[in-house]
């Protein structure tokens, strides 16, 4: 497939996008993270309770590379090509960064400058690092959802789990693997305070997303104005098997009678939706909104 310069300049900004959110997502993980032992779910949760249940028997970046690049592949596996294109950049990525930021907290680099654990301050440092840690994982995965990419990790377990049962809801499924991965981590640390500061880390973290990218809803609804209508309708029915809504409408300077188009579709999706209307017309009048709430078959 031929990509004109518009497509290509958006392709390369999704893919900047989730290379920024990664990286700040992997450099809060490395020195607030993983240096006091926050388990928030996720695969440095896990990480960081396998190596409490059996020891230090590799270094935390090498086993959080091991578990990425494993899930990836389950996904590729059972979720298939699209979704593994997704999560292919910060799947790769990710413990790249996190294997050259975890060498930031040596007390040999800058007078030990990123080294949060062995400050004079006590208590307060676990504070900072469950506040600004949480913070930073919330804003790296919110960064990476704006470029369309996906962290992948333990939603791929979820995803997988709802392709089996189809029932079941992705939202519930997700949090209760998240909910297993914290409860494993406190059998593992054996401290209720750690656990309980891991779980406000991925509190604010949560807030952190919903700020930056969700607002107050998950999902979105746009209204194209288009003389492409039909093959963007075409297009989004075949690439993100959601219906649509075909509406005629009269221009309100020119009296022109035109057809527009209604769409709605989760966070996950807004990048593949954008560029299908760049991609049939790069002129189309969009107007996207955060819906409060949307009810019906397909949505909750």
């Amino acid at each position: 497939m031929k990509y004109g310069k518009g497509e290509l300049i958006l392709i390369c900004k999704n893919i900047a996008l989730t290379l920024a959110g990664t990286a700040i997502l992997a450099f809060g993980t490395s020195l607030f993270i993983i240096p006091f032992d926050l388990v928030m779910g996720g695969v440095t949760g896990v990480a960081i309770a396998l190596e409490h249940i059996f020891g230090q028997f590799m270094p935390i970046d090498s086993l959080i590379a091991i578990l990425t690049w494993a899930l990836f592949f389950v996904g590729f596996a059972a979720l298939g090509r699209g979704f593994a294109l997704k999560t292919f950049v910060s799947a790769v990525f990710y413990p790249v960064c996190i294997s050259l930021f975890s060498r930031l907290i040596s007390p040999d680099v800058m007078n030990g400058f990123f080294c949060l654990d062995a400050s004079p301050y006590g208590h307060i440092a676990i504070i900072l690092a469950t506040v600004f840690g949480g913070a930073l994982v919330g804003t790296g995965c919110a960064i990476t959802f704006l470029g369309g990419g996906s962290t992948g990790g333990m939603d791929i377990v979820a995803f997988s789990i709802c392709k089996i049962f189809k029932k079941l809801r992705s939202s519930v499924v997700i949090f209760c693997v998240d909910a297993c991965v914290i409860f494993l981590g406190m059998f593992a640390l054996g401290d209720l305070a750690l656990s309980l500061l891991g779980i406000v880390a991925a509190a604010i973290s949560a807030i952190a997303v919903d700020k930056i990218f969700l607002g107050e809803s998950t999902a979105f609804v746009a209204q194209i104005i288009s003389d492409q209508c039909e093959q963007i309708n075409k297009d989004i029915i075949a690439r993100l098997a959601r219906t649509t809504t075909m509406i005629d409408a009269i221009g309100g300077y020119s009296g022109k009678h035109k057809k527009m188009l209604m769409v709605s579709f989760t966070i996950s999706e807004y990048a593949d939706f954008m560029q299908i209307v760049t991609q049939n017309d790069k002129n189309a009048f969009v107007c996207v909104h955060r819906a409060h709430e949307i009810n019906g078959e397909g949505w909750s």
